[in-house]
Formats: structure tokens, C-alpha cells, sequence
């Protein structure tokens, strides 16, 4: 995943270029900010930045890691020096300065975590939380002729699509399309006030971690 991502990075946003996402990704950059307003927020997974500049206005500080630096290095040029402090770091196992945030937010990350290790993931980032912080997850849904179809499933379930880029290589990437249902039993026991939101092409659960 990291060489896919690393080798992707100038080609990322490509993906927000699609012409019949436009209306819900407007919609998006306006539901978003505001859950975030006045908070201190660590974003999981940052990639190129596309969100952080939405987020980093509003938050009273902002700590943005992901595990590629190619991503990162684009990642800083979106927000003004100083507003965003960003750090290469494992989303498994956060790294040090990621410590008592009053919100976590990630973006089309939960999608790549394996079934099986959505607790360990969620477990870690709440450790990084402060009680009753608020956590934000945007990601796909699958819709046809939309979205990169499936190409196969393992045994416990994940799914896979093959990614082409634009210097000719292919990759089989890890590709989650959770419903509400289990997206409410993921935070089930370790997180409160759960919420889900759906548009046409994306989805969207916040809640509060439980005290």
C-alpha cells in the first residue's frame, strides 16, 4: 500500500476530479469544517493535504501524519506555514506528538483498513483522544460506473480493486465498501452518539469517544 501511494501521490487528486462527484464533494467541503470548529485535530492518513485545507482553518490546531513523505511534500504546500504540523507516521501506531487531541478526522482511509483490524486501528486513535472527543470518517461508497469495479475478495472478506497509474503499473489495492451496519457495529462499545451520513457517492459517520 505504501509503494502504491508513494508512486500515486502526483496523480491522487485526480480522483475528485470525476465530473458526477462534484455536487456531493461541494456539499462535503461545507458539512465538514464546522464539525471541527474551535477543536484541536489530528488527521489520520492526510495523504496530498485535500482536506487538511479545509479543516486547518478552523481547528485551534492541527496535527496531520501519513505514512508517505511524497504525499506529505504536497500535503504542505495546501496550508500556510505553520497552521499544520505534519509527520510520516504508521495510522497502526501514531506517533509520539499525537497525544490528546480534542478530534480525530481521516479521509478515505477506513476503506483500506482489513476487517480485522478496524478495532486495533480504532483502539490506538482513540488512545490519542482525549474522553468524548469527536471523530469524523469520509470514504466511498461503490457505485457503478463510478467507482474502480471489484476484482476480488478474500477469506475474510476484504475486498480488492486493480489500480492503474499513469506510469504503466498495476496494483492490487485493499478496497473496504462498509455498510451502516457495520460501520455502527465497528464503534459499538467505544463510541457514542453515533451519526451516519450518505450522499450519492461518498458516506460519512461522526461519534464521540466513549468515556
Amino acid at each position: 500500500m505504501h509503494d502504491y501511494y508513494a508512486a500515486r501521490a502526483p496523480e491522487y487528486d485526480r480522483v475528485y476530479l470525476k465530473p458526477e462527484r462534484q455536487a456531493d464533494l461541494d456539499a462535503i467541503r461545507r458539512w465538514l469544517p464546522p464539525r471541527f470548529a474551535g477543536r484541536s485535530v489530528l488527521e489520520v492518513a492526510c495523504g496530498t493535504g485535500y482536506w487538511t485545507r479545509y479543516l486547518a482553518p478552523v481547528a485551534s490546531g492541527m496535527l496531520a501524519v501519513d505514512a508517505s513523505p511524497e504525499t506529505l511534500q504536497i500535503a504542505r504546500t495546501r496550508v500556510a506555514p505553520g497552521d499544520v504540523e505534519f509527520v510520516v507516521g504508521d495510522a497502526y501506531r501514531l506517533p509520539a506528538a499525537a497525544h490528546g487531541f480534542q478530534s480525530a478526522f481521516a479521509g478515505f482511509w477506513f476503506s483500506h483498513i482489513p476487517k480485522d483490524r478496524v478495532r486495533e486501528f480504532l483502539t490506538h486513535l482513540h488512545r490519542a483522544l482525549v474522553p468524548g472527543a469527536k471523530v469524523v470518517f469520509l470514504d466511498n461508497r461503490f457505485v457503478e460506473c463510478s467507482s474502480t469495479p471489484i476484482s476480488g475478495r478474500d477469506a475474510q472478506g476484504n475486498t480488492y480493486q486493480m489500480r492503474h497509474l499513469a506510469d504503466g503499473s498495476t496494483h492490487r489495492v485493499l478496497k473496504n465498501f462498509p455498510s451502516h451496519l457495520e460501520l455502527s457495529e465497528a464503534i459499538g462499545g467505544i463510541g457514542t452518539d453515533f451519526e451516519f451520513h450518505q450522499w450519492q457517492y461518498f458516506w460519512a459517520i461522526e461519534y464521540a469517544v466513549a468515556t
